[in-house]
């Protein structure tokens, strides 16, 4: 099963292929970490994965900068803090079909012809987080992971607590991760979820770490295998295979065993118009969930519906269909914890300034992300659309029939960034309700040159804070409600519309923003241990999606300060190790792992280790 992925990329593309026989003839040179870090100290945690095979993250502890690191906090009476951030090699394979023609030098020989062209190892980076520390921004320990490559590393779960191990997956290997950094800043590998061990569900995305340790993830894409599968609970339905349709939520156990699968597909057909599948199902569906957040006190699960992803992640189309984008969210009933059922499927609003012409970008297209309120008494949550650039609400997600209004139109920020904005086809990701539900935090790639037309200069990307206290305050009660373009352009006139706390710009290029991010729920007290806090001071954020979409990002990791009124600016202390720019830049030629070259990194969580947190 675990071949599967990388023989269906290689009837997509010969280039992917190339790479791919190129590991497999042995033709990657491991260097020693020795050419570029005189004091790294590897070492290996391996577990038997249920192909019998071994699995491992090996770590690359750069032991100078950690005795550094270690001797300054001892100082200061202070603990240190990581951030975590999950990588892939970047390589040939990225390559988007769109682009082969580009290559640089004689197609018949790539791999002398394009730089970094042979795949690696993916890896976690271990930065050093520590405020006032004189390693702040260092890599600390890179975790390279075997012996699968092109993981294509994506997400984990959206914040960590302590105790808690880390849920990371492999979007094209299909294989989910768990990750044990109760030492850190030294990594172990507790488990590992293969293909084999979910087959009616493929693409994992998200995940969401429950309070007993274990964790929902998101399997955006369809069966392993095309037609009938069995979930767990005897319910069948059929999907078109891997990468396609109908996704599912699997729950996982620290060790990365299957608990569930649970089918995200209702078993009657969804709108046949707005659900396109290719090839077509008998029974069509918009069921390809990538985002997931869960309210454990209400026994409710929200998971948002993006795309078929084959069609837009392994091998884009030059003009694929509008409708491959879902409108759809998706809110489930977990009162039995291994048995998520979905209770409704909602069609989200097309939006007043949706073009007739251009479905693509209608408010509704393409629901990336979903996040909810915490606070008891609240029952609200968010979704947030990539090429429809917009925001919707709900204030019930336990109602049988949530209603979803548009109560921010993206177009409202994304003017303040370079080039200025319009909502449509601005590549919208992450979003995240602070833990007091006050502020809203949404992180934008920007929009691509020539996106609207010929002259469409594209815009750049960054981060922006929406104050949406009296939203959620006001129960079902509010009144916000995005209905004319003149609200969209200007934020709505509901006396309890969202309105713009701060705002950065995040990257110098059309689409070069970030795509996700991570708010350090971690504060150090006055007894000098890290807890947790209801106010984040920072957030992180990556300008990386996925490099086959033609969104490759310029590979920085930043960190922007969130100051007491609500207002964002760039932590421009928090530098590059090696060219002294703010920002952790991923294109570098040395890494503590080796001479592997530039690294694409997804996503990231603010973490200590257990012994630093109460």
């Amino acid at each position: 099963m675990t071949g599967l992925l990388s023989r269906f990329r290689r009837r997509k593309t010969a280039l992917a292929g190339l790479a791919v026989l190129a590991v497999a003839g042995g033709l990657t040179v491991l260097p020693h970490p020795g050419d570029a870090y005189a004091d790294v100290h590897p070492s290996r945690s391996s577990i038997t994965g249920a192909d019998g095979k071994d699995y491992w993250v090996e770590n690359h502890l750069v032991s100078g900068a950690i005795a550094t690191q270690h001797k300054a906090l001892q100082s200061k009476a202070k603990r240190p803090e990581y951030l975590i951030v999950w990588a892939g090699d970047s390589n040939i394979a990225d390559t988007a079909v769109s682009q082969i023609k580009h290559l640089p030098g004689s197609l018949a020989d790539p791999i002398q012809t394009v730089k970094n062209a042979l795949p690696g190892p993916d890896f976690l980076a271990v930065i050093d987080a520590t405020n006032g520390s004189p390693t702040y921004g260092k890599v600390l320990n890179t975790g390279t992971v075997g012996p699968l490559v092109e993981n294509e590393p994506h997400h984990m779960q959206y914040v960590w607590h302590k105790g808690e191990k880390i849920y990371a997956g492999g979007l094209f290997s299909a294989a989910t991760y768990v990750f044990d950094v109760s030492k850190l800043p030294a990594l172990s590998l507790s488990g590992i979820s293969l293909p084999s061990q979910t087959l009616c569900g493929s693409v994992p995305d998200a995940y969401w770490v429950l309070k007993d340790g274990t964790a929902y993830g998101t399997y955006m894409g369809g069966p392993v295998a095309p037609g009938p599968c069995r979930y767990t609970h005897g319910e069948i339905r059929s999907g078109n295979g891997f990468a396609g349709t109908p996704g599912e939520v699997v729950r996982f156990g620290p060790k990365g065993q299957n608990l569930s699968e649970s089918p995200a597909a209702v078993a009657t057909p969804e709108d046949p118009k707005l659900c396109l599948n290719t090839p077509s199902l008998q029974v069509p569906s918009c069921a390809n969930p990538h985002g997931i957040q869960v309210r454990e006190d209400l026994d409710a699960m929200v998971t948002s519906d993006y795309a078929e992803p084959r069609n837009i992640i392994l091998d884009p189309l030059k003009n694929p269909s509008p409708y491959l984008r879902r409108p759809t969210i998706r809110t489930w009933d977990i009162s039995d914890r291994n048995h998520p059922k979905v209770k409704s499927v909602s069609y989200l609003p097309i939006g007043p300034r949706a073009d007739p012409k251009d479905p693509l970008h209608w408010e509704d297209r393409a629901v990336m992300e979903t996040t909810v309120t915490n606070r008891p008494g609240h029952k609200g949550a968010f979704a947030q659309t990539m090429q429809g650039g917009a925001i919707f609400y709900t204030s019930d997600m336990t109602a049988s029939h949530p209603v979803w209004r548009e109560v921010f139109d993206d177009w409202t920020a994304d003017k303040d960034f370079k080039g200025g904005g319009s909502g449509p086809g601005d590549n919208a990701g992450w979003i995240q309700t602070s833990p007091d539900d006050k502020t809203l935090y949404h992180a934008i790639v920007g929009r691509q040159k020539g996106t609207l037309g010929p002259n469409d200069p594209g815009t750049t990307g960054g981060v922006f804070s929406l104050d949406i206290s009296k939203l959620v305050d006001a129960g079902d009660d509010y009144d916000c409600d995005i209905k004319t373009r003149d609200d969209a352009i200007n934020g709505g006139s509901g006396s309890d519309c969202p309105d713009v706390r701060g705002q950065v710009t995040i990257g110098n290029t059309p689409a070069g923003g970030p795509h996700w991010g991570a708010l350090d729920n971690l504060l150090q007290g006055d007894d000098g241990y890290y807890h947790e806090t209801d106010k984040p001071e920072r957030l992180a954020t990556a300008n990386y999606f996925v490099a086959r979409t033609g969104l490759d990002g310029d590979h920085r990791v930043c960190m922007t300060d969130i100051d007491r009124d609500g207002s964002l600016s760039l932590d421009t202390d928090f530098k590059d190790e090696i060219t002294g720019q703010p920002c952790i830049n991923f294109n570098r030629k040395n890494w503590p792992h080796g001479a592997f070259g530039f690294a694409k990194p997804h996503s990231m969580l603010f973490v200590t280790a257990d012994a630093d947190t109460k």
